[in-house]
């Protein structure tokens, strides 16, 4: 009855595992990002920008929400760029998205307000 038992649990965890969907969809952030902080260039950071905005766009993850903290990042990247404004929208859609985040994204908020 035992050896029953750890079977069907194991053949259950096993199908569950086989899930090849994710709570997020990243596309090729990880590649542009590191991309942008090697060289720092304009042209990565407009690449780094358009990815960045990709994925805040096209999400396919189970939660269907941008990852926690690509907003704060894209927001950061307009300001950067001399769109202040809409980076302080993105970045507040951060804090409205993650609330744990809003101590640290408030704080970047008010500095950018000055």
């Amino acid at each position: 009855m035992r050896t029953r038992l750890m079977i069907l649990s194991g053949v259950l965890m096993f199908i569950c595992s086989c899930s090849d969907k994710t709570l997020y969809s990243w596309h090729k952030y990880e590649d542009v990002s590191y991309k942008y902080q090697k060289k720092g260039t304009d042209e990565f950071l407009n690449k780094s920008m358009k990815e960045y905005r990709k994925v805040i766009e096209r999400q396919s993850g189970l939660r269907s929400v941008a990852p926690p903290g690509i907003n704060a990042e894209y927001g950061y990247l307009l300001c950067k760029s001399g769109k202040v404004s809409e980076g302080i929208e993105f970045l507040k859609r951060e804090i409205a998205l993650y609330p744990e985040s809003e101590v640290f994204i408030s704080r970047v908020i008010k500095q950018l307000e000055k």
